[in-house]
């Protein structure tokens, strides 16, 4: 799939922006991420450190310049799916995430100072793969996260 900016859309076809849009389930905001990641699989993007060991308001705001959640709002359709900016915290809110998951992509003790672009994309699908949280999930979720 080719990405285009809207400017260059605009040049080849009618783009009406007027249509109200359905809005992105966490599956689709996850399958997006990954694809965006994959487009340059080699490309090393840079962690956050010791996430497991800050307090939850000090990780929420954590945000690192080229990092797979900087990468991610970049892209302008998750911009207007609802994605504000690109810190720890609004990855967690955006994607629908626990901070066990998000630790999993992004986290510097799993993958030191970078991540290759493509690891960080197959952790992202095997949230997605995931499906629907079971009740099982939600619990561990609930008492370990």
């Amino acid at each position: 799939m080719k990405h285009q900016a809207l400017d260059q859309l605009r040049t080849v076809a009618n783009v009406n922006l007027d249509q109200p849009r359905r809005p992105m389930s966490r599956s689709e905001r996850l399958q997006r991420w990954a694809e965006i990641l994959e487009q340059f699989p080699n490309r090393h993007l840079s962690t956050l450190h010791q996430t497991e060991y800050q307090p939850e308001a000090g990780r929420d705001i954590m945000r690192a310049d080229n990092s797979p959640i900087s990468v991610a709002f970049k892209d302008p359709v998750l911009r207007a799916a609802g994605m504000e900016n690109d810190t720890y915290g609004e990855a967690k809110r955006f994607f629908e995430l626990t901070d066990r998951e998000l630790h999993k992509v992004i986290c510097y003790c799993h993958f030191g100072a970078t991540v290759n672009a493509a690891t960080a994309a197959r952790q992202i699908r095997s949230f997605y793969a995931e499906g629907k949280r079971g009740m099982l999930h939600r619990l561990r979720a609930a008492f370990l996260d």
